[in-house]
C-alpha cells in the first residue's frame, strides 16, 4: 500500500518514447512541474498529451514541446505558448482542440469506464462536421482534418435538440500535482489548483502524482479527499524548494 517513490525520476523511468500523458493543470496553476521536468531530462519523445494547455515556452509542458518530444496534443487552451502555435502552423505538432467542457468531461468519462457521452457542446459546427484542421504540412495545406461525428437528436425540455457523441480519453499514464497526500495515494488539491487535477487523475492507467506535503495513512479528513488512493499508483514528495516554486502566468498590479 505504501505508494510512495524515492525520486521523480524513478516514478517517471517505465514511460516510454510513444506513450500518452493526462495531465493536471490550467495555465500555470497546478501542472505537474516536477514531474514534467523528470520526463525531459529522461529523454521520453513522441508523446500525446491530453491537457487543458501546454503551459507556456519555458515553463510546464512547454518544456517538453520546446524540446520536440510532444507528437500530439489534446487540448482546450494553447494561446499563451507562442512555440505552440509555431509548431502546430508549421507541421510539427498535430493539435485536436476540445471545447473545455468537452476536454473535461472525456477525461472523467475514461477514468470511470464510460467509453462515449452525447453533449450538445459543437452541434452544427464542425466540431461534429468534421474539418476541423489536426495537423498543417510545412507550406500551410491541411494534411489531417478531424472526422465527422456522430449525432443525434434527443428530446430536452425545450424541445428536440441535436447532441455530439464524444469519446473518452484514457492515457497511459497520468501526471498531477496535489497539496497534500499520503502514502496510499489518496489526494487533497489547494483551492484551483484542483482543476483539472482529479480528472487527469481519473483517466491515467498508472497515475503519478507530485504532492507538496506527504502525510502518514489517516491523516487526511476522508470528507476532504478530492482523489481517493484507488487511482493513484505512485507519489512523490517534493522537496521544500520543490513545492514553493510556484510561476504566475501573468502578473497584474494595481497601478500607484
Amino acid at each position: 500500500m505504501d505508494k510512495v517513490s524515492a525520486s521523480a525520476a524513478e516514478a517517471v523511468s517505465d514511460i516510454g518514447d510513444g506513450a500518452t500523458l493526462s495531465v493536471g493543470g490550467f495555465g500555470l496553476c497546478g501542472i505537474p512541474s516536477v514531474l514534467i521536468q523528470a520526463l525531459l531530462e529522461q529523454g521520453t519523445t513522441d508523446l500525446e498529451a491530453f491537457s487543458n494547455n501546454a503551459g507556456v515556452d519555458d515553463w510546464g509542458l512547454g518544456l517538453l514541446l520546446g524540446a520536440g518530444r510532444i507528437r500530439r496534443m489534446v487540448a482546450s487552451y494553447v494561446g499563451e505558448n507562442k512555440e505552440f502555435a509555431r509548431q502546430y502552423l508549421s507541421g510539427e505538432l498535430e493539435v485536436e482542440l476540445t471545447p473545455q467542457g468537452t476536454l473535461a468531461e472525456r477525461m472523467r468519462a475514461g477514468g470511470v469506464g464510460i467509453p462515449a457521452f452525447f453533449t450538445a457542446t459543437g452541434g452544427g459546427t464542425q466540431v461534429a462536421d468534421g474539418g476541423l484542421p489536426w495537423r498543417y504540412d510545412d507550406a500551410g495545406n491541411v494534411v489531417v482534418a478531424s472526422p465527422p461525428k456522430e449525432t443525434r437528436t434527443f428530446e430536452t425540455p425545450d424541445g428536440p435538440r441535436e447532441f455530439v457523441m464524444e469519446e473518452a480519453l484514457v492515457a497511459d499514464f497520468g501526471l498531477v500535482r496535489a497539496w497534500k497526500g499520503d502514502r496510499h495515494g489518496n489526494l487533497v488539491y489547494r483551492d484551483s489548483a484542483q482543476n483539472f487535477n482529479p480528472l487527469a487523475a481519473m483517466c491515467g492507467r498508472v497515475t503519478i502524482a507530485e504532492v507538496e506535503e506527504l502525510v502518514e495513512p489517516g491523516d487526511l479528513d476522508p470528507n476532504h479527499v478530492h482523489t481517493p488512493g484507488v487511482f493513484v499508483h505512485r507519489v512523490v514528495e517534493l522537496t521544500p524548494e520543490q513545492a514553493a516554486e510556484k510561476r504566475i502566468e501573468k502578473r497584474t498590479v494595481t497601478p500607484r
